[in-house]
């Protein structure tokens, strides 16, 4: 089976699914890292499968993470212990075996500044322990993962130049697990879900969902017809309840400011502030390809219909650029804001409270004659989701499923390394030969754009392999150019120009 997503293969596999008499073993509803991970979850086990995604791969909230791999520390601080060690091993999983390629350790670095009180210290020195625990609970080395440490003030800067250095005394350091791209995740499971034989199908909306199929209309060419299917799972995230409207969610939203890492003297760890008046409350500035940096989280109530694109409010904009300049030599403006994104939480409502005490466990719903639902839960986590997901639909339909296999199942470009370094390598492991020794654009190797570091062969790969549809597929998606406006109106000509010349073909 081929790993290649292109419009080819998406027209080829609506005209199987449209002509199929026999019911799917299971229809996947919902495109993003779960309805992704359930996809290659269970045709890694013998189902045949189809996932449909109303608009794009990673269309929702799985591109707007902080694009870490969490070891479960934030989950013990709060007593929730079985769901800390679940995310330490997976992270693990993550790293070791399953897309080591896409993952690189990430150095947190807590300045002890004056302000920074004895109590804090000790309780960020006493997590960080805590969760070097959990790395070895979960069998990840000292060499995956660095032990926690306190280092001089000279190391600190060298790690967080643009830091305060007035009364800087150095500062705790750990390390956890930083993904190059959330949305290149979301690609690479679903494309590896097509090489064990899933249809993978964007721009096709579920309608009329049961539990046993759905009305599916193909949304580029307008026609549609019904597929059938022994089980039906919805993983539409914060969309869960236009599928289902039993579920009720309680989104809450997280929101990032996209900066230059030149404002923070191009750090190569994540500078870690802890937010005044909370004790088990950061803000991050985290070092991210193409020379960015991010700021975040925030977490806040979104009451509400749910937007395509979730926007930042003025409050946080200014939360996060105050909280982190409270660490910083020079204080970061609005004038430092190169772009903003912000997510929202698919979590379950739990009552009364702040959105931050909800669970982050995910929940998979089996009520009779409804599609399993499956919501919560965290990126890190997103294969035990999946594989709970289809552990409930092989058990609700009797389906004739081999076991798991996702633990050691390895993603496309997790393999034949050759040891190439760079953004190429970085961003494709493996397949980093493949996109430029695949390409046809001319000057394959050549930045789309001044300044923006995306080669040529890359744009042509995410057409011709990725399952991009359109330029926004690709500025937004394949690649994060698009977080930086500007950078989105600079590339934007370069993009329509190789999508035009591969639709000529």
């Amino acid at each position: 089976m081929t790993t290649s997503l292109n419009a080819t293969t998406r027209e080829r596999q609506l005209a199987a699914l449209a002509d199929r008499s026999a019911p799917l073993d299971l229809l996947v509803v919902g495109g993003g890292i779960t309805g992704a991970g359930i996809a290659l979850d269970a045709a890694s086990r013998g189902l045949s499968v189809a996932l449909v995604e109303a608009r794009d791969l990673a269309f929702g909230t799985s591109r707007w993470s902080s694009k870490l791999v969490h070891g479960g520390l934030r989950y013990l601080a709060s007593g929730n212990v079985r769901i800390a060690r679940e995310s330490a091993r997976e992270r693990h999983l993550l790293m070791t075996a399953i897309a080591p390629h896409l993952i690189r350790p990430m150095t947190q670095v807590v300045p002890l500044l004056p302000e920074f009180s004895h109590f804090s210290r000790a309780l960020v020195r006493a997590g960080f322990l805590l969760g070097d625990g959990l790395r070895a609970m979960a069998g990840t080395s000292p060499q995956t993962l660095s032990r926690p440490r306190k280092v001089d003030a000279r190391a600190a800067l060298a790690l967080v130049p643009a830091l305060r250095t007035a009364g800087l005394a150095g500062a705790l350091t750990a390390q956890d697990g930083q993904l190059v791209d959330d949305a290149r995740l979301v690609v690479a499971v679903a494309r590896t879900a097509a090489g064990c034989g899933a249809s993978v199908l964007t721009r096709t909306r579920a309608e009329q969902v049961t539990d046993t199929g759905a009305l599916l209309v193909d949304a580029l060419a307008g026609r549609s017809f019904h597929v059938s299917a022994r089980a039906v799972v919805n993983a539409a995230g914060v969309w869960a309840g236009q599928v289902d409207p039993r579920i009720k969610l309680r989104p809450s939203r997280g929101t990032h400011l996209v900066l230059d890492a030149s404002a923070l003297g191009d750090p190569t760890g994540a500078l870690t502030v802890q937010v005044p008046g909370h004790l088990n409350r950061f803000v991050f500035a985290l070092p991210q390809q193409l020379g960015r940096v991010y700021v975040g989280l925030t977490d806040e109530e979104a009451p509400g219909e749910i937007p395509d694109e979730p926007q930042p409010a003025e409050s946080e904009v200014d939360f996060l650029l105050d909280t982190v300049s409270s660490a910083l030599a020079r204080p970061l403006s609005r004038a430092d804001v190169r772009g903003r994104f912000a997510g929202l939480r698919p979590l379950l409502d739990g009552g009364d409270g702040a959105t931050s005490d909800l669970s982050r466990d995910h929940a998979v719903l089996a009520a009779p004659g409804k599609p399993i639902t499956v919501v919560g839960g965290k990126l890190t986590t997103y294969r035990k989701m999946a594989q709970d997901a289809v552990d409930a639909a092989t058990a609700r339909a009797k389906l004739h499923a081999g076991p798991c296999a996702t633990e050691s199942l390895p993603l496309v470009g997790a393999c034949g390394r050759t040891g190439a370094s760079g953004p190429l390598a970085a961003r494709y492991g493996g397949e980093a030969g493949l996109v430029l020794g695949s390409a046809t654009t001319s000057d394959p190797g050549a930045q789309i754009a001044e300044g923006i570091d995306v080669s040529r062969a890359e744009i042509e790969f995410a057409f011709a392999h990725e399952g991009a549809m359109d330029v926004d597929d690709v500025l937004h998606r394949r690649t994060r150019i698009g977080l930086v406006p500007e950078d989105a109106r600079r590339a934007r000509g370069a993009v329509e120009a190789i999508a035009a010349q591969l639709r000529s073909r």
